[in-house]
């Protein structure tokens, strides 16, 4: 039985309670994870609970840092996320980007020593809500990811994120991993016992797989963005080559290409990036947003080849997700569900998902 979004959200705040997270910043990092499920972005949302587990457990990821900013000009901010969960330090960098921009016109802050911060859109979004353009990115902990024509995984999923403001109140916001599908998707796959498309998937060997286990405990990839040379996939591999300089060469982080990234004892060393832009530095910030408005509805009134599947723009699908997922609750998986479940239990959380 689908969750409704607040019991989803409070069960998530009650686990990382348990697990002794401030209340705080157990209050922002359930707001995101909720905000990902409620926006059909099931990867980044209830789905990682196992995962942050076991990061917890092993003491690569801290319940109760606090980040801080150790080096600041008017325009910039270099951010500590002192080992903890990302999504506290994400929030904490973007609103520091938000509050320079409005100040200076523009506004960036990179992140050094976090772990994975969820999605990416949720900070975007931050931005567009304060009629600002927002971007963000993030290198990845994990080494899923061979270069074009390589045959030994160099890098991750590095997420890439832009939003705007748009005068008709729907932002234009764009989340995408630099793979053909997030790694939470085919974790997903595998929790429920089902196979994996064409094309997202290679082998040791790299060949083509259905198998959703393949690339984590089988030595197998995930794909570029791409799928494949013939099909471009050296476009995913110079974005996610793009992302890596801008969250890890800014900030200090660690490279997902050094041996010590997988491997340091305690905290992860992840790195983001985020930027805002005021569109008053160049014009009218209202003039701006009609402009935003008066294009994705030009986009939006393309004819489309099926009439029963018009041509949307990013953004639009995870808006109808959460005016569905807000009425009707938010769906878990039964395999997941049973995972959860034990997490909740092992920390003395309430559960609240019957």
């Amino acid at each position: 039985m689908p969750a409704s979004y607040a019991n989803h959200r409070a069960q998530l705040k009650a686990i990382l309670l348990g697990w002794g997270m401030p209340e705080d910043n157990a209050e922002i990092t359930s707001d995101i994870l909720s905000w990902a499920d409620l926006h059909g972005v099931d990867s980044h949302g209830i789905s990682m609970i196992p995962g942050y587990d076991g990061l917890r457990r092993s003491g690569r990821a801290k319940m109760d840092v606090r980040p801080k900013i150790i080096r600041e000009t008017p325009v910039s901010a270099l951010v500590d996320g002192g080992g903890g969960l990302g999504h506290v330090p994400a929030h904490f960098a973007m609103s520091a980007a938000i509050s320079k921009a409005r100040s200076a016109g523009v506004g960036l802050a990179v992140v050094k020593h976090s772990a994975h911060f969820g999605a990416a859109g949720y900070y975007t979004l931050m931005a567009a809500k304060q009629g600002l353009v927002g971007m963000a990115c993030t290198s990845a902990s994990g080494i899923q990811v061979a270069p074009t024509f390589g045959k030994q995984a160099k890098l991750g999923t590095d997420p890439w994120s832009f939003a705007a403001p748009s005068a008709d109140g729907v932002p234009f916001l764009l989340d995408m991993a630099t793979t053909t599908v997030a790694a939470g998707r085919i974790r997903n796959k595998a929790n429920e016992g089902l196979p994996t498309p064409d094309g997202w998937v290679l082998d040791a060997e790299g060949n083509p797989s259905n198998d959703p286990l393949v690339a984590k405990e089988k030595g197998g990839f995930l794909t570029s963005l791409g799928g494949s040379p013939e099909n471009s996939s050296y476009k995913g591999y110079g974005l996610a080559v793009m992302v890596n300089i801008l969250a890890s060469c800014l900030s200090g982080a660690t490279l997902i290409t050094d041996p010590m990234h997988t491997k340091k004892p305690v905290g992860m060393d992840i790195g983001h990036f985020f930027m805002a832009i005021d569109p008053n530095l160049f014009r009218e910030s209202d003039d701006f947003q009609k402009d935003v408005a008066t294009f994705m509805g030009a986009l939006r009134g393309t004819t489309p080849v099926d009439p029963a599947r018009p041509v949307m723009v990013a953004g639009d699908p995870q808006w109808k997700y959460a005016e569905a997922r807000m009425k009707n609750g938010i769906p878990v998986g039964a395999g997941l569900m049973s995972q959860v479940r034990q997490i909740a239990q092992a920390a003395a959380a309430p559960w609240l998902l019957d």
